[in-house]
Parts: structure tokens; C-alpha cells; sequence
């Protein structure tokens, strides 16, 4: 089986686990750090805090903004359910934002349109959570330019695109957003087995987000109601969580951060291949916008259902059954059973519904090689035309 990602570990980075194991420190020790340090140098931002999902990352983001009760977040349809789920951790009611048919991201237009709605009704988000979906960043310019005008604070959720571009600017940079989470799940592009970050460029974020992570534990003195009762003293000063990374996941996050861009730029080799070797076929590749450098995480085709004789699902099956890994990202998250629930339903989100009616993501990862990339595409062409 062609999986539709892989990590990718070398000697450098089992050594690199190893020399933790043997050390003093497995939990919290120099590596965590040191992986921020690292991330925070390459993206250029202030702040960044390791923790042990993105998911995570989302949650302690939500709150360190203030999102509580009475509030609103609004998202992409098109994402994993934990950009909407950070939400509902925190109290708040969740909305979803329709996609822009042609990268797959929260369309600036249909936000527009939602947030001069929202306003004549008094239900103006707090927090927007834009997703950079497959890697490719969305039109953050345009999105921040209403942030400004509507009053909600960002989250970027780029959880796929760690070494991608805006501007000619890493992701993560946060000149767009208030806060930026990364995944670093073995199918991203680089790994820390389980893991994510937050990062900002605000003290005051970076701050509560410390303390969130840890149990809302501190031991600074100038944040405790009094004077220490010794060395080993530490105050707990507000309501936090075990959302830590460990000393092994930042060790591997270190040495993985050293082929970070030799990773992306292989995904675009790939990406660039497959556009060449999938031109003829009843396909739609993707869209990429000319002003981005995707991070590439996945490479998403849409099916053109009208010009074969075959289902979705039917495709989906016969790739799978001759050991194509495909996959389908993602689900549309209002039409999942708890989010139906709250009252949404088919037909609200329309462009989001198309796209999961005719997408496909073929396997991408650096190492797949132009033998399984041509197995890949065969297979999909001896199925699509059959």
C-alpha cells in the first residue's frame, strides 16, 4: 500500500531521541525550548509555545483571546473538526464560513458577506479561524483587512503548512493574525510523533498561553498573590491544562526542522510532476494562488464525475483495493452528527458540499519516489477510464 503520507525518520533523528533518553530530562528540560527557539527563528515571530497537539494549540489560543460563553468562532467547513471543536472547549457557538471553489479555503468574499449579516444582527465573531488547507495559505491580506474593520481576532490554523510562504513570508510569521498553530502529526510535514505550537508575536499572548499549557501554574514571583514561601514554591493563578510536550517529541522536532525546507521543496517536485503526468486525465489538479509557496501537505484532485462512468466513491474504492493509500480531506464539519445537532444542515455551506462530492487526495510525502508516483497515477488512470 502507497500511503497518502508517511514521516520521514533518519539516523539524525533516532540519535537525537536516544541522547534524550540518556539525559536527566524526558518531560521538560533544554529540548523544548530549544524547539521553539528553532521554529520561532526559521517562521520569524516572537513567541513559540510546544504543546502536545494542535488541537491543544487551537484550545489554549481560544482562550488566551478570551473566547468564553456568548461569543462566536467562525471557520472553514473544510478542515478537521478540532478547528471548530476549540470553540465548543471554551463555551462559545460555532459558525462556518463557505470556501473559495478554487483553493479549498475560507473564500474572503463569502466572509465579507457573512460578517455585514452578522453585524445588522448583533452576532459579530470574536475569533476567526481561517485553515491554510493542504498547506496553501489563505488570502490573509483580505482577511486581516476585515479583522480590522469587524473587530474579531485571528487565528491562522496552519496546521498543514509549516514551511509554506505568504508574501514571500514563512507561515507563521503572524503579520496577519494574532496567533499561529502548527501540527506536527507523523502524516504532517514534519514530525514530533504527537505535537503542535501555537506562536504570536504578543508578550501577553505568549504569556497566558504558557500558563494554560502547564495548569495555569507559575513560579514567577511578580505574578503570585505573595511573596514565595521558599525555593520550591509555585502558585497555581488561573485554570490551565497538561498540554506539554515532552523532551523526546522536541528532540525529534529539532532534528526534523533541519530538512524542513528540503522537505517542502521535494513536495513541490512531486506536485509539479504530478500536474504534468495527470493533464490528460478527467481530473482537476490543484489551484495554486501566485502570490503563495504551499507547504503542500496534501495534494487534493477533484474528480470530473460528468466525464466518467464511475462514482466517488467507486474511484475511492478500486484505488484503495489496488493499493492506493488515497484519502479525503475533509468531511465537511457542519454535516457531522453533532454539529447537525446544533441546527445546521445540508445545503448551508453548498461550494464546501460540492467539493467533498468529487475530492481525492493522492499520496504525498517527501520520500514517495517517481516509481510509486507513476504506480499512483496509472492505477488512477486505468480506473478512471475504465
Amino acid at each position: 500500500m502507497i500511503p497518502y503520507g508517511r514521516q520521514d525518520i533518519t539516523q539524525a533523528d533516532i540519535d537525537a531521541v536516544v541522547a534524550v533518553l540518556q539525559s536527566d530530562y524526558l518531560t521538560q528540560g533544554p529540548a523544548v525550548p530549544r524547539f521553539e527557539q528553532v521554529v520561532s527563528q526559521h517562521v520569524g515571530v516572537k513567541h513559540a509555545l510546544a504543546v502536545n497537539s494542535a488541537t491543544s494549540a487551537l484550545h489554549i489560543a481560544c482562550l488566551a483571546l478570551g473566547l468564553g460563553p456568548g461569543d462566536w468562532l467562525w471557520t472553514s467547513p473544510i478542515t478537521f473538526v478540532a478547528s471548530a471543536n476549540c470553540g465548543l472547549y471554551c463555551g462559545a457557538q460555532v459558525d462556518f464560513v463557505d470556501i473559495d471553489p478554487q483553493t479549498y479555503n475560507m473564500c474572503p468574499h463569502a466572509l465579507e458577506a457573512k460578517l455585514q449579516q452578522a453585524k445588522a444582527q448583533g452576532k459579530l465573531p470574536k475569533v476567526v479561524v481561517p485553515v491554510h488547507l493542504c498547506g496553501q495559505p489563505c488570502n490573509m491580506a483580505a482577511i486581516h483587512t476585515l479583522s480590522l474593520k469587524y473587530g474579531f481576532k485571528i487565528i491562522e490554523d496552519a496546521s498543514h503548512a509549516i514551511g509554506g510562504k505568504y508574501k514571500d513570508e514563512f507561515i507563521g510569521n503572524c503579520h496577519y493574525s494574532d496567533i499561529t498553530v502548527f501540527s506536527f502529526h507523523p502524516v504532517k510535514i514534519i514530525t514530533t510523533a504527537e505535537g503542535g505550537m501555537a506562536l504570536t508575536n504578543s508578550d501577553e499572548l505568549a504569556d497566558q498561553m504558557a500558563l494554560l499549557r502547564s495548569h495555569g501554574i507559575t513560579r514567577d514571583a511578580q505574578r503570585m498573590t505573595h511573596e514565595p514561601d521558599g525555593p520550591w514554591y509555585y502558585q497555581q493563578v488561573g485554570l490551565g491544562f497538561n498540554y506539554r510536550m515532552t523532551e523526546l517529541q522536541a528532540a525529534l522536532g529539532v532534528s526534523q526542522m533541519n530538512r524542513l525546507d528540503a522537505y517542502v521543496s521535494r513536495r513541490h517536485e512531486l506536485a509539479k510532476r504530478y500536474d504534468f503526468l495527470l493533464r490528460d486525465l478527467p481530473v482537476v489538479t490543484p489551484w495554486q494562488e501566485p502570490d503563495s509557496y504551499s507547504g503542500l501537505h496534501l495534494y487534493v484532485i477533484r474528480l470530473q464525475l460528468d466525464k466518467i462512468t464511475k462514482s466517488h466513491r467507486q474511484v475511492f474504492e478500486l484505488l484503495r483495493e489496488s493499493g492506493i493509500g488515497v484519502n479525503l480531506h475533509y468531511i465537511p464539519v457542519h454535516t457531522q452528527p453533532h454539529y447537525m445537532q446544533m441546527g445546521f444542515k445540508a445545503g448551508d455551506f453548498p461550494k464546501s458540499e460540492r467539493y467533498y462530492e468529487d475530492a481525492i487526495s493522492l499520496p504525498m510525502f517527501q520520500t514517495l519516489t517517481e516509481v510509486q508516483q507513476d504506480i499512483v497515477v496509472n492505477v488512477l488512470g486505468k480506473v478512471l477510464r475504465a
